[in-house]
């Protein structure tokens, strides 16, 4: 059974940072464009930042650019998102994704409406003084 397990989240003042992991098992993240999302209860699910498979370009939300770094390990096969200088605005549920078709690091407002294939039980961000 595919899984992404997902860990990192947690609470953090405002300028400080956290790194998300994306893990997964049964599954080769080489292979896809993973995603990361994001959710606030009661907004609609906003992308935050992609990559690509076989190349690893990244791609990011203006809000979160020059701020936010997504990498991979394909030999831990885990994908990261390293958060920077986080603003309260940062607080949501955080939820990584793969696409096999690798199509979701192009589609409108950064994959957030893109059918994910797989996806990571969520970690919560908290931002806040």
């Amino acid at each position: 059974q595919v899984q992404l397990v997902q860990s990192g989240g947690g609470s953090v003042q405002p300028g400080g940072s956290l790194r998300l992991s994306c893990p997964a098992s049964e599954f080769s993240l080489g292979y896809s464009a993973i995603a990361w999302f994001r959710q606030v209860p009661g907004n609609q699910r906003e992308g935050v930042s992609c990559i690509t498979s076989s190349e690893s370009r990244t791609y990011y939300a203006d809000s979160v650019k020059g701020r936010f770094t997504i990498s991979r390990d394909n030999a831990k096969n885990t994908v990261y998102l390293q958060m920077d200088s986080l603003k309260p605005e940062a607080t949501a549920v955080y939820y990584c994704a793969a696409d096999p078709t690798g199509y979701v690091c192009y589609a409108p407002y950064l994959g957030a409406y893109h059918p994910m294939d797989y996806w990571g039980n969520g970690t919560q961000v908290t931002v806040s003084s």
